[in-house]
């Protein structure tokens, strides 16, 4: 199967400490916006105020970022949606659920190699603490 168009796809020319800076900085803010609001709430109001967070922070957010899908000569425009896509580094994809499962993981990877993107994060904000509701998963064919 083919990746994503370029004009949708992360740069290649990020240093590792450039992303564990930014993935740092993302991480933070989920905290920050978990320790506001607690568990319990939907899947949207966590993304609503990450992204907000994000922002205050000086970084680029795009919600819901439509990426199109290439397979052979076919292009699906609505291939699948990343739930934010962070200085067009990073995808970060939400849950709000009882716990992370390796398919979430494995999710997120596919979407990292359809966008070449090296890193992603997976962060559940349904758990009593955050750090245990994060998951850092990167593609090593980027």
């Amino acid at each position: 199967m083919s990746s994503a168009l370029n004009s949708n796809s992360c740069p290649t020319t990020d240093s590792l400490a450039e992303l564990n800076l930014l993935t740092g900085q993302i991480i933070g803010a989920a905290m920050k916006v978990h320790s506001t609001l607690g568990p319990g709430l939907l899947e949207s109001a966590y993304e609503a105020c990450l992204a907000y967070e994000l922002t205050k922070l000086g970084l680029s957010v795009e919600r819901q970022k439509r990426q199109p899908i290439i397979y052979g000569e076919l292009k699906l425009e609505e291939g699948y949606r990343i739930d934010l896509f962070v200085d067009r580094r990073v995808v970060v994809e939400l849950k709000a659920i009882e716990q992370i499962r390796d398919v979430h993981e494995a999710q997120l990877l596919s979407y990292l190699r359809l966008a070449r993107c090296q890193v992603g994060l997976v962060i559940n904000f349904h758990v009593p603490h955050l750090r245990e509701g994060i998951r850092r998963v990167i593609n090593s064919r980027s």
